[in-house]
């Protein structure tokens, strides 16, 4: 039996325009739930990694704003919070699409990453809200944060995300898949934690969800990485006249499209790198997509696949 990893982005969770309140993230895992039924009746062992970027943001101001009641705690452990919220929903919402008859599990997850990762100096992943730029300056004097512009009229808090070098519970996962368990691992990216002076200890930081499920992808030796994002396809020059969608990619023409800067860190680059890295360890499939199109992206009539052979011809966008 084949094994799928899927990775659901943390914005998912919370649909453009939404406040992040618990019924409306409900609702959205509701859709991701089908995406993960749909694989499992296409006859793959499934395991789900997703994000947390707008929740554990969220969950930080939380913290800031309650410092006075009770103390603050670390980054890394509200990664840790954020699986276990995140990773419950995605279990309820899985059962109810499948039933009792499969067994599915949220795991904790670990990851290694390294205490000399140029990330910690100049970090890239955003997190929380989006702001105003004239209040993005503002919080960014009173609270330390350092901000970065997301688009035109919005910037967001950015943290450190580091390369995650292991998944220290890879084996737990292994033989959960093995005994026919849909698990859910990864959550958020895992929690960061580094070796130092011989003992394991948690960082500041926010891991990547993206690399992270590659890891695992390769480390189960998976035949399919699918990568859930907001947009249906790759785009060449987006947000330009010239926009085209990407339909296939070899992993030589995606390495070629990041070198010439097409894919920014912080947005689609890790997407693009975590699928190329995938299909050149021996991965036989990776694809970009949608929710809705996750099963057209299997069958090669949308999204973007990233294969190891010859690759099909870009299409223009609608823009």
């Amino acid at each position: 039996m084949p094994t799928a990893v899927i990775a659901f982005g943390g914005n998912a969770f919370v649909p453009e325009g939404a406040s992040g309140a618990y019924e409306e993230q409900t609702a959205a895992i509701e859709g991701m739930a089908h995406v993960v039924t749909d694989l499992y009746q296409l006859g793959y062992h499934v395991v789900v990694a997703h994000g947390n970027g707008p929740q554990v943001g969220a969950l930080a101001i939380q913290q800031e704003e309650g410092a006075g009641l009770v103390p603050r705690q670390p980054l890394f452990v509200l990664d840790a919070m954020t699986q276990g919220q995140l990773g419950h929903l995605l279990v309820v919402a899985i059962r109810n699409e499948l039933g009792d008859a499969v067994p599915v599990s949220a795991l904790v997850t670990n990851v290694l990453v390294r205490l000399d990762d140029r990330e910690f100096a100049a970090p890239t992943k955003p997190i929380g809200p989006f702001y105003a730029p004239e209040e993005a300056q503002r919080l960014a004097r009173d609270r330390g944060w350092t901000i970065r512009r997301v688009s035109d009229r919005a910037c967001r808090r950015v943290v450190a995300s580091p390369l995650p070098r292991e998944v220290l519970e890879v084996d737990s996962v292994r033989t959960l898949a093995a005994a026919g368990v849909l698990v859910v691992a990864g959550g958020g990216g895992g929690v960061p934690i580094v070796r130092d002076g011989g003992r394991l200890r948690g960082i500041e930081a926010v891991v990547d969800k993206d690399r992270v499920a590659r890891l695992l992808a390769s480390a189960l030796d998976a035949e399919l990485l699918v990568l859930v994002t907001g947009v249906t396809a790759v785009a060449l020059d987006f947000g330009t006249i010239d926009e085209r969608h990407v339909d296939e990619m070899t992993v030589d023409e995606a390495r070629r499209h990041l070198d010439d800067g097409q894919f920014p860190a912080g947005s689609m680059g890790p997407k693009i790198e975590s699928a190329m890295e995938f299909v050149a360890a021996g991965g036989e499939l990776a694809v970009i997509t949608s929710d809705r199109f996750v099963t057209a992206a299997l069958e090669g009539r949308h999204g973007t696949r990233i294969v190891a052979g010859p690759a099909r011809h870009t299409r223009a966008a609608a823009v």
